[in-house]
């Protein structure tokens, strides 16, 4: 039996985006607005551009779901883009005249997109053939299966959060950057999803300033996972470990160039016995403790009991008001890169965008530790399991 996957399709400027999701149990409760929650967050944050009060995400839920319940077969999602209309002959599906084709196309690749790459890939001198698809409109798809599978992993006690670590020249101190579960919860509706309310002032200066300068600015974010049970993932091949698993699925996302787990920027200049976490046992509770978590939750590549914290680390967006230099896909002139609407920074809804993918990841991981085909099999597996680690 295949496991937890999902699939996406759709472009940027096209009727819409379309998700199909397939693996979750029967019998799990879910309404549109569980996915509409955490689409609303993804296009929320200070710096956004004008896209973002064209649309206002929602999502349809078009099979797998029959009176308010999961019923174990594949979930259909559809999210319109509302700025549709515009675009309906720049994006017809049928052949359109060679005057009406021309309107939008992009010749003059941008960096630090893929335009270039994708435009040499697939042998077309039009590279909007490729950034519709590889725009991080896509994105949108990803958060609504994410909060599917948030709303599955909430049954069985899990829960995920983000936070803002660090926007352009701003950050703290990362001895001091660990926040907690609370503090994270907190800073939930503020501007810049950043738990600490000066250092959130200063991020702010900063997309102001780089606004005036038309420039972008990169930054980072931390997820953090509570309640996942020890055992998920596996350290018997390269890919079925779990530390593996959320890499990829973190670095998967535009504009992510680099992801690390728990305190792994130190580990390069740490010593073995300030860096890995002791471990005790408290009678009581009948668990395992750890006093610190450097190992951000996952040790062999499976998950250890402890809050599973995974950063990732956002480079500045492509497109730039102040355009780079480019070179015409037609003509091989100099010019400069064509701008699309674009934000100064997407950090808030990338940290979003973190947590549907490590979601997902993790309810994949659970499904395929405790299976089941509904929700109260999969739970009976999940009581089994834990009352074990009681009695160990």
């Amino acid at each position: 039996m295949s496991g937890l996957r999902f699939l996406t399709a759709g472009e940027s400027h096209g009727p819409g985006l379309l998700a199909i999701l397939e693996g979750v149990p029967a019998a799990l409760p879910l309404l549109a607005e569980d996915i509409d929650r955490d689409l609303g967050r993804r296009q929320h944050g200070y710096g956004r551009g004008a896209r973002m009060k064209i649309e206002q995400d929602r999502a349809e839920i078009v099979s797998g779901v029959r009176h308010g319940k999961t019923l174990g077969s594949p979930i259909g999602l559809r999210i319109a883009n509302r700025d549709w209309d515009n675009w309906r002959v720049a994006m017809a599906v049928e052949p359109v005249s060679a005057e009406d084709a021309a309107k939008k196309t992009l010749t003059r690749p941008r960096p630090g997109h893929a335009d270039l790459a994708g435009a040499l890939k697939y042998g077309t001198h039009d590279a909007r053939d490729v950034l519709e698809r590889a725009s991080a409109r896509e994105t949108t798809a990803r958060v609504a299966v994410g909060a599917i599978c948030r709303r599955f992993l909430r049954e069985f006690g899990i829960e995920v959060r983000s936070h803002t670590l660090a926007l352009g020249p701003v950050a703290a101190d990362p001895a001091s950057n660990e926040r907690t579960w609370e503090e994270i919860g907190a800073a939930e509706g503020s501007p810049l999803r950043c738990a600490d309310a000066d250092l959130e002032k200063k991020m702010m200066e900063a997309v102001d300033a780089a606004k005036k300068a038309g420039d972008s600015i990169g930054g980072a974010f931390e997820v953090v996972a509570k309640g996942v049970p020890p055992g998920l993932g596996s350290m018997r091949q390269w890919d079925e470990r779990l530390s593996a698993l959320l890499l990829a699925a973190i670095g998967s996302i535009p504009s992510i160039k680099g992801v690390v787990i728990g305190a792994g920027e130190g580990a390069p200049a740490a010593q073995g016995s300030g860096f890995h976490d002791p471990i005790g046992y408290d009678a009581a509770a009948g668990r395992f403790t750890r006093p610190s978590n450097h190992a951000g939750g996952l040790e062999g590549g499976m998950s250890n009991g402890e809050e599973i914290r995974v950063r990732a680390l956002v480079k500045p967006l492509s497109t730039l008001p102040r355009a780079l230099p480019s070179v015409d896909l037609v003509t091989k002139e100099t010019f400069e890169a064509q701008v699309e609407r674009t934000d100064v920074t997407a950090i808030a809804a990338a940290g979003v965008v973190g947590e549907a993918m490590t979601a997902f990841v993790l309810a994949r991981a659970f499904l395929e530790k405790f299976g089941g085909d509904s929700i109260p099999e999969t739970a009976r597996h999940h009581a089994s399991y834990i009352e074990a680690l009681r009695r160990f």
